[in-house]
Order: structure tokens, then C-alpha cells, then sequence
């Protein structure tokens, strides 16, 4: 497994990581993946870090709170434990809907109980999960609440996901952004034009998202897959699997078959090795929910492609 320093930091992260989302189960309200099996996620998870996996991305919206604690239990006892990233800012009531919220005694709370459900003492990456136009007055109040945790050893490194350049810009006149955590995809790319530049800019680390564009860019996909999705599942709330986009992407990945083909990879292995080939990208965050899964992308070929095929990618999905 090929590594890469994240950003501005020392820290030496696997171009992969293990995406945390799926495990967390049916406990959110809506945005979910369905029901998990536990002992299979944490199968999942030791398969990834013998693979060569060194970190795992979870968040208390995740499941609410199911992730982390699924993640602490994997971890508990490794004799060489990966490095954990997760967030802050997400609150859930009782019927498990989820809304953002990012004042700092919130985030304060937020932090203790993630520490507690991951069973660690220091969180490796700590990131503001997300805001809405209502908490943007927020931003510098709670990036200086990131900061002051840093500071005092509760977390090692801190960073904002889903945020754009004028709001990284506020947090950066606080304390240095060590990391962006956006999406990314050969059908969501609209990073590329000013977030990707500004990160690179500023030795930002970017730690991308649904590569696959949550399992769009597998292969797996078709109309009468989507058509089976339970009503909260995640994708039902994502363009890209509605029509009209849905017919046009998945005639997409038909290309992007025939082009794995020729490479002697899988699709959704060619949709990874794309978004993390973008020099301005660090690594990928890969959601697995299965040992054959985590099996398909990490053991299989390198996730290496050419300037070349990089280009040519761009060019078919473009058209």
C-alpha cells in the first residue's frame, strides 16, 4: 500500500483509508445504509490494516455514534493501531435525525464522547463535519474550539470537511487548516476549479470522498438496483442516482469498464486510482462494509494510473 505525507503534517497516511460510513448502520433517521453486521465490519477493519491500510475515517453522525464504537472495538488491544480520523458537529435526538450544530460547547462535549467511544487518548485527526447557512457565523468560534483542542493533546490535528475557500480562509486567520475533506469523483468534480488550486496553495491535505461516488463507479450499479434501495438509504437523496443523471452515469461506467478492462483492474479500482492521482489530492477515503470488499480494492493491482490515462478518463466522463 503506497503512502504519502497528509498536507502540512508529518503524518504518513496510506493513499487509502478505510471509509467508516456503511458500518455505522440503520440508526440515523435517514442517510443510511441499512442494517450491518458488527463482527463483519470489524472483520472488514482488520482485513484493511493487514492489507496495509494505516487509517480509518468515522464521525459520531455516523450511525449515531454506532461507527465509532464499532471502530473502538476493532481497534482495542492492536499491538499497531491505525490512525483514526472523525469529526464534530453533528447532534441526534432520540428518533435518530441528525442536524449540524457547531457551537464550541458542543464540539467540547462532542470530542470527550468520541475519545470515549473509540477508546483512545488523543484522536489522530479531528475535522468540522459540516455546516449549514445558519451556522456559518459559527466558523471562527468553532475553529478556535478545534484549535484550543489541539493545544491541549485531546486531538493531534485538525481540519474542516465540506467547507469552501472563503470559509477556509476565515479559519486559516485562526490557526492553520491541516486538512479539507471534500468530495470527489469522476462525476463530482467541481473541487477541481477552485478548492483543489487554493488546498495545493497552501500544502492543505485533501482527503477525498466517495471516489466511487458511493458505489456508483463500482459496476454494481443498475436501474433495478437503485429501484431496491430501502427508503432511507443514502443514494436515494443523491442526483446521481435519480433520473436523468442516473441513465447518463451509468453508461458512464460502461466506458470506464471496457477502459478497467484494458488495465487489467475493476471499475470502481480505476475510479479510486483516478481521484487520488490528481496531484493535489492526498488520499482516498474508501467506504467497505465487507472482508471481499476491502479484498477487491486493497489487494488487488496498484492504484497507480499515468498522466495519460488520467487525461483520457476526464475526457470520457466529460462526454
Amino acid at each position: 500500500m503506497e503512502t504519502t505525507t497528509l498536507g502540512r503534517t508529518d503524518v504518513e497516511v496510506t493513499t487509502v483509508g478505510f471509509g467508516a460510513w456503511t458500518i455505522g448502520g440503520d440508526r440515523n433517521a435517514v442517510g443510511n445504509w441499512g442494517a450491518v453486521d458488527d463482527s463483519e465490519s470489524i472483520a472488514a477493519i482488520h482485513r484493511a490494516l493487514d492489507l496495509g491500510v494505516n487509517w480509518i475515517d468515522t464521525a459520531p453522525g455516523y450511525g449515531c455514534g454506532h461507527s465509532e464504537e464499532v471502530v473502538g472495538r476493532a481497534i482495542r488491544g492492536l499491538a499497531e493501531p491505525p490512525l483514526v480520523f472523525t469529526k464534530c458537529g453533528f447532534v441526534w435526538d432520540d428518533a435518530g435525525v441528525v442536524t449540524v450544530d457547531i457551537r464550541p460547547e458542543i464540539l467540547r462535549r462532542d470530542v470527550d464522547q468520541s475519545l470515549l467511544r473509540l477508546g483512545v487518548d488523543s484522536i489522530d485527526l479531528y475535522q468540522i463535519h459540516w455546516v449549514e447557512p445558519e451556522n456559518d457565523p459559527e466558523i471562527e468560534a468553532a475553529w478556535q474550539a478545534l484549535a484550543d483542542m489541539k493545544a491541549s493533546g485531546k486531538v493531534r490535528h485538525i481540519g474542516v470537511s465540506n467547507f469552501d475557500v472563503p470559509q477556509l480562509q476565515r479559519c486559516e486567520a485562526i490557526s492553520p487548516v491541516e486538512t479539507l475533506q471534500p468530495p470527489y469523483s469522476l462525476v463530482e468534480r467541481a473541487i477541481e476549479a477552485e478548492l483543489l488550486p487554493h488546498c495545493d496553495e497552501l500544502d492543505v491535505g485533501v482527503v477525498v470522498y466517495s471516489p466511487m461516488q458511493s458505489g456508483l463507479l463500482s459496476g454494481r450499479v443498475t436501474h433495478e438496483r437503485v429501484e431496491s434501495f430501502p427508503e432511507n438509504d443514502s443514494r436515494r437523496f443523491d442526483p446521481n442516482f435519480e433520473e436523468p443523471l442516473l441513465t447518463r452515469n451509468l453508461a458512464m461506467v460502461e466506458k470506464l469498464r471496457a477502459r478497467a478492462k484494458e488495465l487489467g483492474m475493476l471499475p470502481g479500482q480505476l475510479a479510486i486510482a483516478w481521484a487520488i492521482a490528481n496531484p493535489a489530492v492526498d488520499c482516498a477515503i474508501v467506504g467497505f462494509r465487507t472482508t471481499d470488499q476491502v479484498q477487491e480494492i486493497c489487494g488487488g493491482p496498484t492504484l497507480r494510473i499515468d498522466a495519460a490515462t488520467t487525461a483520457d478518463l476526464a475526457a470520457l466522463t466529460d462526454g
